[in-house]
């Protein structure tokens, strides 16, 4: 049996997500909008590629939940996006709205699925999307940390002019201005970056990646990311449908993991066939523990306004 992935929201970050999906033929896709006409008509284009791509994926726009049925994943994209100014945070009660439309729906067609969120503010509609949907904390995933490492990742190989390949990174906390980059964890072909840079190169670059959305928000204009973000959604789903056990750092319900509990917090997450397989720890030191204490606190500022 195939499997079968919907995405909510056909802007350009779910019909983006759909293109990666559908190219590496993971799935059957459903792109599913409110408004008339666009999922169709980007859902029948990406089709009509399959053959020159020689993919066997197929692809259905619409506007009926029912079609998206029995899905294995639904990845959740719906939301207003940030226009200059706009913090992720002024999108809360909007997209909260939204969350509440959307997660109501896809539970009632697909009971056993995966949740993946990737609206913003991340975390708070990650938490938002859990408490909605009932679901064990497994099977509700936010989407932040392998966006934000593949930022940090980019930056620190244009910097040593070295193979995105050989570069990995941890960037742990909430997806926004409190994020927690940690170049300790950071490495070039295993060589961690504190002994490649020197203590100020480093600090740029780990703003960059706090900044990294905003930078794009602010070149874009009336738009914000959508190329990474949804080959970071794809990498998680790739991950999942497949069992590959791979360790990614996604946004997860902590009950006492870093200390933390009751919030959704970005943290390295082993994704398998049941989701979330395990929550990994990894020591931090007290400068870093204090960051992602700060960073949790932020998180908990936006649950508490919207009361999930």
């Amino acid at each position: 049996m195939r499997n079968k992935v919907s995405i909510v929201g056909s802007g350009n970050v779910g019909a983006t997500a759909a293109h990666w999906m559908a190219a590496k033929e993971l799935a059957d896709i459903v792109l599913i909008d409110i408004i008339e006409g666009v999922p169709q008509g980007k859902g029948l284009d990406l089709l009509e590629a399959m053959p020159i791509e020689k993919k066997d994926s197929f692809v259905l726009g619409t506007q009926d939940y029912k079609d998206t049925a029995n899905s294995d994943i639904v990845v959740i994209t719906a939301g207003v996006p940030r226009k200059p100014g706009m913090s992720r945070d002024d999108l809360l009660n909007i997209n909260h709205k939204i969350m509440k439309d959307v997660v109501g729906q896809v539970v009632q067609y697909s009971p056993n699925c995966i949740l993946i969120i990737v609206s913003n503010p991340l975390d708070a509609m990650a938490q938002a999307g859990y408490k909605m949907s009932g679901f064990s904390r497994n099977r509700v995933i936010g989407m932040a940390g392998v966006l934000d490492s593949a930022r940090f990742r980019a930056f620190i190989a244009m910097e040593l002019k070295v193979s995105v390949e050989n570069v990995t990174a941890f960037v742990l906390g909430g997806h926004g201005d409190t994020m927690v980059p940690l170049p300790r964890y950071s490495t070039v072909a295993g060589i961690p970056i504190t002994e490649l840079m020197d203590r100020a190169t480093i600090e740029r670059l780990v703003q960059r990646t706090r900044d990294g959305g905003a930078e794009i928000v602010k070149y874009l204009k009336t738009g914000s990311a959508f190329y990474a973000p949804s080959a970071a959604v794809t990498e998680m789903v790739e991950a999942i449908l497949k069992d590959k056990k791979k360790i990614l750092p996604c946004a997860a319900y902590l009950e006492g993991e870093y200390g933390l509990r009751g919030l959704f917090v970005g943290v390295p997450c082993k994704l398998g066939t049941r989701g979330i397989e395990q929550i990994i720890e990894i020591k931090l030191t007290p400068e870093e523990k204090a960051q992602l204490e700060k960073s949790a606190g932020a998180v908990k500022e936006l649950v508490g306004v919207i009361g999930v």
